[in-house]
């Protein structure tokens, strides 16, 4: 068994503690940014780094040992999988399995004033030569035709991976637009839309767990306890803002039932991103506190010869509403 799998029997079990908590390092931005996905270069913000460079930051990442899953693309994961990087089972290889238009952030792109379409680059075939774990994404837009081709995708898409052997975790996005729906009710929507799409799935076709946005204490505590045995609730981490807004979604994610996080740009648009997550792991067992956290980060920056992107002043800023709330 990996780690991963390690970590998801206990939490299964009941018998999780805060050095079962599972995180990701999401560098598939390569099936939703395109050439923007690596992040842009140090002092240079007009400037992307190349695939090449995404790559090597995957592989440090790995070799930190600090994640438990690194999600790519499945170009990437071909690579780096061949290297034999995850030979050890520490860290598990996944890969975005479906793409659909809502993530599409091309430069100078409308996709996501619309509707979610359902749309899938990658197979669950080609990808199982060298992954059994994949990510799946839906977004419910609170209109009948969209969301049921939504739902067919998907039960379309677990009959291919079972036939593959592929495993899959399930992201649910919260739309992008107004649906109709009071920003208070439109957790409670997601929780309910979620618990409707898998309650009909028997274990072998079930999401491994969840990866979706931190609608505050009150919506993560319901889905979080409605049944944590069948339904492990993740977060992901959305924009990058403050580094005291990282350390803080970590820590309240957690506090109210969220046993993964799954970040992308809070991780890649970091000055040290394994630094980084190093700290999340000490937020999230609870030696230091988020403020302490950013304190010692900008320690580590001045020690590593880094300038941080923001002062330490306003680094320290929660500046997620969610968060404040």
């Amino acid at each position: 068994m990996t780690r991963l799998d390690d970590k998801l029997a206990r939490i299964r079990a009941g018998a999780y503690t805060s050095a079962d908590f599972i995180i990701a390092d999401a560098k598939d931005g390569d099936m939703g940014f395109g050439t923007p996905a690596p992040g842009p270069r140090p002092g240079k913000p007009d400037q992307s780094k190349t695939k090449a460079e995404y790559l090597d930051a995957m592989r440090a990442m790995t070799r930190s040992g600090l994640v438990d899953i690194m999600l790519m693309s499945a170009s990437s994961a071909e690579v780096l999988a061949g290297e034999g990087i995850f030979a050890d089972g520490a860290v598990t290889p996944a890969v975005r399995l479906n793409d659909t238009t809502d993530i599409w952030s091309q430069r100078h792109a409308r996709y996501k004033a619309t509707p979610s379409r359902p749309f899938r680059t990658a197979s669950p075939a080609a990808a199982s030569r060298f992954a059994d774990l994949g990510l799946y994404s839906v977004t419910f837009s609170n209109d009948v035709e969209c969301d049921l081709d939504s739902l067919e995708a998907y039960a379309a898409f677990r009959a291919e991976a079972e036939l593959t052997g592929m495993r899959h975790f399930l992201e649910v996005f919260n739309p992008a637009f107004d649906i109709g729906i009071a920003p208070a009710d439109l957790p409670f929507y997601i929780n309910d839309c979620i618990v409707r799409a898998v309650a009909g799935l028997v274990s072998a076709e079930r999401p491994l767990f969840l990866k979706m946005q931190f609608n505050g204490a009150r919506a993560m505590e319901e889905l979080a306890s409605y049944d944590p045995t069948n339904l492990i609730v993740g977060i992901l981490g959305g924009a990058k803002g403050t580094t005291r807004d990282t350390f803080e979604l970590v820590a309240q994610a957690e506090k109210h039932g969220a046993r993964v996080a799954l970040f992308g740009r809070k991780i890649n648009l970091a000055e040290a991103p394994v630094d980084l997550v190093g700290m999340m792991r000490r937020v999230i067992e609870r030696s230091v506190s988020p403020a302490e956290a950013v304190k010692a980060y900008h320690g580590r920056l001045a020690e590593l010869g880094l300038k941080p992107t923001l002062p330490l002043e306003s680094d320290l800023e929660i500046t997620d509403p969610v968060l404040r709330g």
